[in-house]
């Protein structure tokens, strides 16, 4: 049960509990940072190194490395491989406290953030909370895709394609057979080229020796772009090179197909072709997450909060938004959501308001292209950097390189190195584990039922009907009906 607003205990750095040792900061102006992806993290680790005290929030208690969440659904990289503990991330920074909760509630006039219990007063406040699936009002994409933007989602994926093997090699009817064996993407992109291609490599590696007695012949991924091309914003011929690289790996690639509609059995585009695909990925478009009009913000049609060229809110100079959630033009053309916008604007919000609570203006934000990487498959990938266009080997050796470096621990990038090295080796994803599905209930966990799209329920060992729910904690195989 939930406390009132008034009733509510404080939180933070003026509330009383904090050791002897912190007293000292009591004077300190104190910046609640909601979020903490890319933008977020960034904004307290720069944040950390000044004279303030900052308070992180986020609904759980590790950061992804969301550019290699599809090889978790994929089944290459463990979870664990791309995540830190927020806590670990800060040991060494005595200014920075953690707290494990979802925003509820942000009182602009009166400077208040409430979590569930709690709420926790601020002087400066970072909002990151990133993006959600933007399905564009489609029918049946959000009751039966699948999305790739937390790590949940990425283990619910790999679950539902592993699983659908398993129900291939039990099928009788060709058919049926052949929907389990079929996935559609949908999103030529960089997460859906990406995707496509780990999970072809997928297929023929180390699925082709798990199932001897199937026929993965039968098994298509299917890629389907709603433009003329792959890779929006990538030169044209390596857009041309990452679509005929993905024809060679065995991947139907369709361009100019839109989708209307998707149901349990099929995919609809507007052509009248009907796909039919027991799974369907959807990495077509994403917008800001947040309910921006019930904190009195301006938003765009991507759902994105307004901002000055300083990051901060009109009208609220203490509040400032980074990553993804942030609507901003340079150069007359809105900035991508991507990790390294995320990065860029959370370091400059932290400094604008370090800035701030020295009695100094804040300096407008301007973004700096630093490449574009894309990998397609083994030994294969795009890069644009420093206006240079790299295709096959060169750019891989690049992308290798950049993603292992930008991981935050050398422990992390240890176990991605060794599990590359091993896939590269011996052609085996070594993560083909389908995960028992758990929902907390009281004091214990409960494992949940697994609907079936064609409306068959398969129990699991120790589920009860009363623990059955549409708990965020729950990782079902397959997408709430």
């Amino acid at each position: 049960m939930l406390l009132p607003f008034e009733n509510r205990p404080m939180l933070g750095w003026d509330s009383g509990q904090s050791p002897t040792s912190d007293k000292s900061r009591a004077h300190r102006s104190n910046v609640v940072v909601l979020g903490a992806g890319f933008g977020g993290l960034w904004a307290a680790k720069t944040l950390a190194k000044g004279p303030v005290n900052v308070s992180l929030i986020d609904r759980h208690n590790y950061h992804t490395f969301f550019p290699l969440l599809y090889q978790v659904g994929a089944a290459e990289l463990d979870p664990a491989d791309i995540t830190q503990p927020l806590r670990k991330i800060f040991w060494n920074r005595t200014n920075v406290r953690f707290f494990l909760g979802d925003v509820q509630e942000v009182d602009l006039s009166a400077k208040v953030v409430r979590i569930p219990g709690h709420e926790i007063r601020y002087d400066y406040l970072v909002v990151a909370l990133g993006s959600m699936p933007n399905f564009y009002g489609i029918p049946g994409l959000a009751e039966y895709a699948f999305t790739l933007k937390s790590l949940e989602q990425g283990i619910t994926l790999r679950n539902q394609i592993l699983t659908s093997f398993e129900r291939a090699a039990c099928e009788v009817d060709p058919e049926r057979r052949q929907a389990w064996l079929t996935f559609t993407i949908v999103g030529g992109g960089p997460t859906g080229v990406e995707f496509a291609g780990a999970l072809m490599e997928l297929i023929h590696g180390s699925l082709d020796r798990d199932f001897p007695h199937l026929d993965l012949r039968q098994a298509r991924v299917v890629l389907l772009e709603a433009s003329d091309h792959l890779l929006e914003g990538m030169p044209e011929k390596l857009s041309a090179y990452a679509q005929g690289r993905l024809k060679n790996m065995g991947i139907d690639v369709r361009l100019n197909s839109r989708v209307v509609k998707i149901t349990p059995l099929e995919v609809l585009t507007r052509d009248g072709t009907r796909i039919s695909s027991r799974t369907v990925v959807w990495t077509a478009g994403v917008q800001g997450n947040i309910s921006a009009r019930q904190w009195g913000l301006a938003t765009n049609r991507h759902n994105q909060v307004e901002v000055l060229p300083t990051l901060q809110v009109p009208d609220h100079p203490e509040v400032y938004v980074v990553g993804d959630l942030a609507g901003i033009q340079q150069d007359g053309r809105p900035l991508p959501m991507i990790a390294q916008v995320g990065i860029q604007t959370g370091t400059v919000a932290g400094r604008n308001i370090l800035r701030q609570s020295a009695g100094k203006p804040p300096q407008p934000f301007r973004y700096h292209e630093k490449g574009t990487l894309d990998v397609i498959g083994r030994n294969a990938a795009v890069a644009y950097i420093w206006r240079q266009a790299f295709r096959g080997f060169p750019a891989w050796l690049i992308w290798v390189w950049v993603h292992i470096f930008n991981l935050i621990g050398y422990r992390n990038r240890f176990l991605v190195l060794i599990n590359w090295a091993w896939d590269y080796l011996f052609s085996e994803h070594s993560v083909r584990i389908i995960v028992p599905t758990e929902i907390h209930t009281g004091n214990s966990f409960t494992t949940t039922e697994i609907p079936d799209k064609v409306g068959v329920l398969v129990r699991l060992p120790g589920y009860s009907p009363a623990a059955s729910s549409r708990s965020s904690h729950a990782a079902p195989l397959e997408p709430p009906r």
